[in-house]
């Protein structure tokens, strides 16, 4: 038998609150598989197994909070026989009590003093409302009109909370609601913000950070982006994003130690490259889901794994694997208008890259100033690992990659 254990997230989660059984006992499971979904202060998480074999027991109850490591179930593996129902020991047969010894006649027989009952408290009931069933379409309104779910009852099957569940408690629900949220000096202290504050603080803590910064003409890779989006259909076009995950990709393959964990006073190099993504969250937070094995993808699949990512985690779903797996994270915040900035690594990660707006500077091509698109690439990256040299050449490689986008 093979235990399925509640994950690790990230440095910012320490448990997750079981909501929902994707497969029951006795059902096939194959790894990679999502058999379970966690709600934890990021949103819910589906969880993917990783055993083939069948589905054995359950060992915790839906509306449990488990903390990281904590077996949830028991898979059993091909060929291998179900668990043996646990039968209660036989009791032994109880000897007759011993004959009391005569007691001398009192005169006054004593009352007893009649004991109280101990005080039984009830377990909570879990109930099918709240966070325990909630689908996308009203966890992702919920969100919007800043209604918490956990307050609602849900009308759909089994409780599910359902669109109209939502839509009928924003027009009076949304005050109530407001007034029960902790609250520090005005600011909503979420349990998202709680778990971001937790995690920066312990890597400005723990990590030895060291900034670098580097100008990149852009000009080249968007005339390569409108030349290939030419003629296609929106869904079908890519943007300076995916060029930005491949040029950061292929550069790891030369510069090793960004790619990875330094845990247990260690650094652990990334097998294969998983990008994390920086996406913001309707309502509060940011959460930065991997791409895969971005080093093989086209520029393509780069784009379509990019939209699907921002889809699902605006909607509260995501992947286990997607939030835990990352070795190295690219955040932008060009599209508020910023045109550099100096991130913070999130541990266990060893190095983060900022990407800031495109801005059109006076550039020098061939002796003559002219008009260039260009873009300020930044580097946060972990001096017990790397230093500033080897942060130099990193980021000088992120931008050739960027003056061949054709190569990419």
């Amino acid at each position: 038998m093979a235990e399925f254990l509640m994950p690790s997230l990230g440095a910012d989660m320490e448990a997750g609150t079981l909501v929902e059984w994707l497969k029951k006992p006795g059902d096939p499971v194959k790894r990679g598989e999502i058999i379970a979904v966690v709600e934890t202060q990021k949103g819910a998480i589906e969880i993917e197994c990783f055993e083939d074999g069948v589905l054995d027991t359950y060992l915790v109850g839906l509306g449990t909070r488990v903390p990281v490591g904590t077996p949830l179930a028991m898979i059993r593996k091909p060929g291998e026989e179900p668990a043996a129902p646990k039968a209660e020991a036989a009791k032994p047969a109880e000897a007759p009590p011993p004959p009391e010894p005569e007691k001398p006649v009192e005169p006054v027989a004593e009352k007893p003093v009649p004991r109280p009952e101990p005080e039984v408290t009830a377990a909570p009931v879990v109930t099918p409302s709240g966070r325990l069933r909630i689908t996308p379409a009203a966890r992702r309104l919920a969100a919007e009109k800043s209604i918490d779910p956990a307050m609602l009852t849900g009308s759909g099957p089994e409780g599910a909370i359902q669109l109209a569940d939502v839509e009928a408690a924003s027009a009076t629900a949304a005050p109530q609601l407001e007034a029960t949220r902790p609250k520090t000096g005005g600011f909503d202290f979420s349990a998202m913000r709680e778990a971001i504050a937790a995690a920066m603080a312990r890597s400005k803590r723990e990590i030895p950070h060291y900034y670098l910064s580097h100008r990149s003409d852009l000009t080249n890779a968007e005339a390569f982006i409108a030349e290939r989006n030419a003629g296609k259909a929106p869904e079908e076009r890519i943007l300076v994003a995916a060029l930005f995950v491949k040029a950061v990709a292929k550069a790891l393959k030369k510069y090793k130690e960004f790619n990875g964990h330094y845990e247990n006073g260690e650094f652990r190099q990334g097998e294969s490259v998983h990008i994390g993504m920086a996406i913001n969250i309707r309502g509060g937070g940011l959460v930065a889901p991997a791409i895969h094995d971005a080093q093989d993808l086209d520029l393509d699949t780069v784009m379509e794994k990019t939209r699907d990512l921002v889809a699902r985690v605006r909607a509260g779903r995501f992947r286990a694997t997607e939030l835990s797996d990352p070795t190295i994270t690219v955040t932008s915040l060009g599209e508020r208008g910023v045109e550099a900035m100096f991130p913070i690594i999130y541990p266990p990660q060893v190095a983060i890259v900022g990407i800031g707006m495109p801005v059109t500077r006076p550039w020098v091509v061939e002796n003559k100033v002219v008009p260039r698109s260009t873009v300020t690439l930044t580097l946060a990256a972990d001096h017990r690992v790397s230093d500033g040299h080897r942060g130099a050449l990193f980021l000088s490689a992120i931008d050739k990659n960027l003056q061949e986008p054709e190569k990419l």
